[in-house]
């Protein structure tokens, strides 16, 4: 982890643990690359896709709700700084 990086704070996940790994990596390049917090979940998304097929829902912000129905074993929350993430599958 470089010096800009952050530890990321696992609040919840059902993950197995190479994608939880790689969305902690791929959530720090995002939040080094955006300040504005729809970028990093857009960059999040289009990533996950990707890697992962669809259909990913990416929330990223300081202060939210949810209430979410998700895929068995494709949903994680966790927060880097005072960035919280949600992030799962569904669909």
């Amino acid at each position: 982890m470089s010096e800009k990086e952050q530890e990321p704070i696992l609040k919840a996940s059902d993950l197995p643990e190479e994608m939880q790994t790689r969305i902690f990596e791929l959530s720090n390049e995002a939040v080094s690359n955006y300040k504005i917090e729809k970028d990093i979940a857009t960059y999040l998304k289009k990533e996950l896709d990707q890697l992962y097929g669809a259909t990913w829902h990416v929330i990223v912000g300081k202060s939210f709700g949810s209430y979410v129905t998700h895929e068995q074993g494709f949903f994680t929350y966790f927060y880097i700084g005072q960035l919280a993430f949600l992030i799962f599958k569904s669909g």
